[in-house]
């Protein structure tokens, strides 16, 4: 039976529970009962010898005596296990918690997880309990039978269809396994001869470790590098079905089940003072972090660069770049850390100079810990057709590779898959795998491959600002505009105090009467094209008036009698410097590499030469545009080709118009 057979026999036990199950809850009864199976065909062969010695263990810590006796970390003292729950029909819902209870603490940790025990009696109820135990009795999933690999495989696959049935994300669950090998590769490239030596022991890390995918492919292929090697693996996971999952992997596999921890990375870490040798992840693709903003925001302002997240916060629409900033935490500063990612392409580009995410580009860049980026083929990953990528970053980069950044464009490295699953419908083989390997570690400009300094994803954002100028004029049509202006109405209802301290109310149409009545008695005929020129002439009539012409009512005749006009004197302030119009304003993307004057008067001051810049606002952003950089120019069709396709179309259109009339 192989890997997909062994998934449609599970399938097939889901699709027992139709009717009395929506398809939705599938997953509660099927995913704990594949875990709990697996366990028992591991403690199978054993389960005979551990029911004889049981009663002559008197030391009041068994575990470890038992363990010793199935070779594993855990173990089940009940009386029952699949084979023997299937022989009492009447008893079956009694015996199965009997058994469940039966495990050792640590494989029941893992069980409570999936809520399994809730389910037991609704089975039971509608007489589907003895009938699924009974299905999943017939299935062997023992390790000698169903590898690790496999039954990840398996688990995953399942994830991926109970998520389909409930429209949830499957890609929060798992990553395929040639693009996590093509990880692993890439990553242990620049450490092989470290990775040879007799005894040699390493840490592997995982913020979003699903089911266990990822840290199991890094162990695997230590192993066939380095067979004394050993990579003690890490992770956290914040859904409890792929924890628990992920737990059960790591126990059987004899790794530390208690290196896998329960929760939210972001705000309950629970390895906060670890460090790791390597760093793998595959964070979901755009799923928001607004249930954690208040405590993530309150770590950034109080901890800044002493915390996690000082660099700068994404949009709270996509936390992709939160895990890598969580990751880049993590990094061994003695002994340096590499770590591998995959994201889809908004954190290359998204975000302007001085935003979050270009904050995060900018601090991860200038800190010379980006080392690579990979452009994966699409409908790769089973959630998801658009475009992946997979970021290098480490704080230990080769000589070769210092103050430089790798772009590698592999789009086209797939083969079609025969059937598709879900999404994916291509797939990366060994050899591409291989070859993608080679390219990134030759480090070597090429169709493929593009080498840039640090300093070339960098720029200067400036503002270019124009000067205001203005027109000012007294006629009907200004003096209306008035009415317009908020501030205006607001005089209607202006209060004065008086001497006793009391408000006295004046009256605000009276005020407005009076100012309108000044404006009629100035020239309406006249343009005045400065504005301290019209500003002394508005003082002068108003001081001969009894109107007031305060602060407030000057600013409010200003803005309303007052028009843009290009020919107009510039606008200046008290200093006599010139005032910009925000309508005119501007800005310009200068490579960090180019002088920003001297851009600024080659590319700028030709077209507007009354322009200059407000270096007050200049801000660096950083963007990878990938895209750009593997650009190829596609020639348009001629006109004879489009014509000939346009006669064909009309041939064909008539021919199937002429059948349908026939």
């Amino acid at each position: 039976m192989n890997f997909q057979d062994k998934v449609n026999f599970i399938w097939s036990i889901a699709e027992l529970l139709r009717g009395d199950y929506k398809q939705s809850e599938y997953g509660k009864i099927i995913l704990p009962l594949t875990v709990i199976r697996r366990l028992d065909s591991v403690l199978t062969s054993t389960k005979q010898a551990v029911l004889e010695k049981l009663p002559l263990i008197t030391s009041q810590n068994k575990a470890p005596i038992i363990n010793k006796i199935t070779g594993q970390t855990f173990h089940n003292i009940s009386k029952f296990d699949f084979g023997k729950l299937t022989d009492d029909a009447n008893n079956i819902s009694t015996n199965l918690i009997d058994y469940i209870n039966g495990f050792s603490a640590n494989a029941k940790e893992i069980i409570d997880y999936f809520s399994f025990q809730e389910q037991i009696t609704r089975l039971d109820n509608a007489n589907l309990l003895y009938l699924v135990v009974g299905k999943f009795s017939e299935i062997d999933l023992h390790p000698d039978t169903v590898s690790n690999m496999e039954m990840g495989y398996v688990f995953e696959e399942l994830i991926r269809r109970f998520s389909e049935q409930s429209n949830e994300t499957a890609g929060e669950h798992f990553t395929p396994r040639e693009v996590i090998k093509l990880m692993v590769n890439v990553l242990f490239i620049e450490d092989s001869d470290i990775l040879t030596k007799e005894g040699i022991v390493k840490t592997l890390y995982d913020p979003a470790c699903g089911t266990g995918g990822m840290m199991s492919v890094a162990q695997e292929y230590l192993k066939e590098l380095n067979i004394s090697s050993d990579l003690q693996v890490f992770g956290q996971e914040l859904n409890p079905e792929s924890y628990a999952i992920c737990k059960s992997d790591m126990m059987l596999k004899g790794c530390s089940p208690q290196n896998i921890k329960f929760g939210n990375s972001f705000t309950q870490d629970g390895l906060t003072e670890e460090k790791f040798d390597y760093m793998l992840s595959n964070p979901p693709f755009g799923v928001d972090w607004k249930k954690v903003e208040k405590e993530i925001k309150d770590e950034a302002e109080k901890l800044g660069y002493a915390g996690r997240f000082g660099a700068g916060l994404p949009s709270v629409s996509d936390g992709s770049m939160l895990f890598l900033q969580h990751m880049i935490s993590k990094m061994k500063e003695r002994d340096g850390s590499r770590i591998g990612i995959v994201f889809n392409g908004s954190p290359l580009f998204t975000g302007d100079a001085g935003s979050g995410v270009s904050e995060i580009r900018k601090w991860i860049i200038e800190n010379d810990w980006l080392e690579g980026i990979i452009a994966l083929p699409n409908q790769l990953f089973y959630n998801t057709g658009i475009a992946t990528y997979i970021w290098i970053v480490s704080n230990r980069k080769s000589a070769k590779r210092k103050g430089k950044v790798q772009l590698v464009n592999v789009v086209d490295f797939f083969v079609k898959m025969r059937k598709s699953l879900g999404n994916k419908r291509n797939e990366i083989s060994k050899q591409q795998i291989d070859e993608i390997v080679k390219i990134y570690g030759d480090f070597k400009d090429g169709e493929y491959c593009k080498i840039f300094d640090n300093e070339d994803f960098g720029y200067n954002k400036i503002v270019v600002e124009r000067p205001l100028r203005l027109n000012f004029k007294v006629d009907e049509d200004r003096i209306k505009e008035l009415y317009n202006q908020t501030a205006f109405k607001h005089l209607a209802s202006s209060k004065k105090k008086g001497q006793a301290g009391i408000d006295e109310i004046e009256d605000g149409k009276k005020i407005q009467r009076e100012i309108i009545n000044v404006l009629k008695s100035m020239d309406s005929e006249v343009l005045y094209k400065n504005r301290d020129t019209f500003t002394k002439e508005l003082k002068k009539i108003f001081k001969n008036s009894s109107a007031d012409l305060n602060a407030n009512v000057l600013k409010i005749l200003i803005s309303a009698l007052s028009e843009k006009d290009e020919n107009a004197d510039i606008c200046v302030d008290s200093k006599g410097n010139p005032e910009s119009d925000s309508d005119l304003r501007d800005t310009e993307s200068i490579p960090l590499k180019e002088d920003i004057y001297e851009y600024f008067e080659r590319e700028v001051k030709p077209h507007v030469s009354d322009a200059w810049i407000d270096e007050s606002k200049t801000k660096i952003g950083y963007e990878v545009p990938f895209t750009r950089h593997f650009y190829k120019y596609q020639p348009l069709r001629s006109s004879e080709v489009i014509l000939e396709e346009i006669k064909e179309l009309e041939q064909s259109i008539l021919e199937k118009l002429k059948n349908v009339i026939d």
